[in-house]
């Protein structure tokens, strides 16, 4: 199995008073264009999750939402209320295992430092950090179940590497 950990793309600044509810920050047309590139670079490559699960937060939905638009196949997208801030993990997992006795592709979009933490927790190293800029994609394999210290990073990009 494949999984990817996705961070949302760039969104509205915190704490602007124009979003006073948090859960409703839209990502901004500059993330929106810079991810949707990223993402057609990324297709071209063979990027193809088959279902995407999304924190319900307004800036991880159309970060998934530009995803399965921009993918070959139409994943479905599923919003989980475990990819909220403060991610949990075991639901995740056990989500992900069961979709993946029908999925060899499956991605999360969420939240930092989360993806950070659970990149490094199911690569091997609990307490190693690694940063996720916005729009940042992950990919972990699994040769079986996914659990943590149990998969292989294959690949870690931001916008920015792709010039996006």
């Amino acid at each position: 199995m494949n999984l990817f950990i996705i961070r949302h793309a760039q969104a509205g600044h915190f704490g602007d008073p124009q979003w006073p509810d948090d859960s409703q920050r839209p990502l901004t047309d500059e993330g929106r264009e810079r991810f949707a590139s990223m993402i057609g670079q990324l297709v071209g490559r063979g990027f193809s999750p088959e279902i995407i699960a999304t924190s319900p937060l307004m800036r991880c939905s159309q970060t998934a939402e530009i995803i399965a638009e921009g993918v070959k196949r139409d994943p479905e997208v599923i919003e989980l209320d475990s990819l909220m801030p403060g991610l949990d993990l075991q639901k995740l997992l056990a989500w992900t295992n069961e979709q993946g006795r029908e999925f060899r592709n499956i991605a999360w979009v969420g939240h930092a430092p989360d993806v950070g933490r659970v990149t490094s927790e199911l690569c091997g190293e609990r307490g190693m950090w690694i940063r996720f800029n916005k729009g940042s994609i992950a990919s972990i394999r699994f040769h079986g179940p996914a659990a943590p210290s149990g998969g292989e990073l294959r690949w870690l990009v931001t916008p920015k590497v792709l010039g996006c």
